[in-house]
């Protein structure tokens, strides 16, 4: 079963029932480490649902446009954008509370606690998780001022990743994930089995190995215990970049479990029906 990686950013606990999974070791993304400065054009986003409020993670293609996931747009009102590296280590996560739920937030009340505002916009046949063939899993926030100081991310040429499909080559590619995901680790108290903490709320990094390449899709290994790699992806981390040779190749969709240890699927953002939107969409495509 095929789980979202968006985060609930409400109870911002062991939400995992109500979200989705991928790959997360004991200390991040999945067994990754604390991105630091790394990756400063991947930021995490935070919108709201049917009065819900959740997080994803979003790379800075154009100084006023990223690219997340379409599962991550906001059906009420704006998105609001942060570029830190560290969030928060525990509650609050300091994310303004809308004062409409229903409604999402303003503008204004995202801008007023300094942090970029956006309109997002879903890839127009995005299948929703029914139709693996035409996925489209991929999205542009629009900001209403552009980030400045910040080198926004190369988009892949078109096809790229075709070189690395064949499984012996692919299954010794790592891919560099980067997002604001869920720690992994046992709880200070009760049962001791590995759960999804959504503090501390901070940018990580790991390195997955390739398992599988469809015309949509890459899927990757993110179990920890993979010595080719580093871990995967987990609850918040939808939305997040992958980066091969530089270029930004994939998008954070799906994973399979709720402990976010084993495959995770990834949106290519190489592939021509992403490209041409995302084209249309103000985002430079290489070559």
């Amino acid at each position: 079963m095929r789980k979202l990686l968006r985060g609930c950013i409400a109870a911002l606990a062991a939400t995992a029932a109500t979200l989705a999974a991928a790959a997360v070791p004991s200390s991040a993304i999945t067994g990754g480490a604390p991105d630091g400065n790394g990756h400063p054009n991947v930021g995490v986003i935070v919108f709201y649902e049917d009065g819900g409020r959740y997080r994803c993670t979003a790379t800075l293609v154009t100084p006023d446009t990223l690219i997340t996931a379409a599962h991550c747009v906001a059906t009420d009102g704006y998105t609001a954008v942060s570029f830190a590296s560290v969030i928060a280590e525990q509650p609050p996560s300091g994310f303004p509370v809308a004062a409409d739920p229903a409604a999402g937030y303003t503008e204004s009340e995202i801008t007023s606690a300094g942090l970029y505002a956006g309109i997002a916009v879903a890839h127009p046949a995005y299948s929703d998780f029914t139709d693996l063939k035409n996925w489209n899993d991929v999205a542009v926030v629009h900001l209403t001022r552009p980030v400045s100081g910040i080198a926004p991310a190369t988009l892949a040429p078109t096809n790229y990743l075709e070189a690395y499909r064949p499984a012996n080559i692919l299954n010794k590619t790592l891919f560099e994930l980067v997002g604001y995901g869920t720690e992994v680790r046992k709880p200070d108290s009760g049962p001791q089995k590995p759960t999804p903490m959504t503090y501390p709320l901070i940018r990580r990094v790991a390195y997955s190995p390739g398992q599988k390449m469809t015309d949509q899709i890459v899927q990757m290994n993110g179990n920890i215990h993979d010595t080719r790699g580093t871990g995967g992806t987990c609850f918040g981390d939808s939305g997040g970049p992958s980066f091969l040779d530089g270029y930004l190749v994939t998008v954070t969709s799906y994973g399979y479990t709720d402990n976010c240890r084993y495959l995770g699927g990834y949106q290519r953002v190489d592939i021509p029906v992403v490209q041409t939107w995302l084209a249309s969409q103000g985002v430079p495509i290489t070559g």
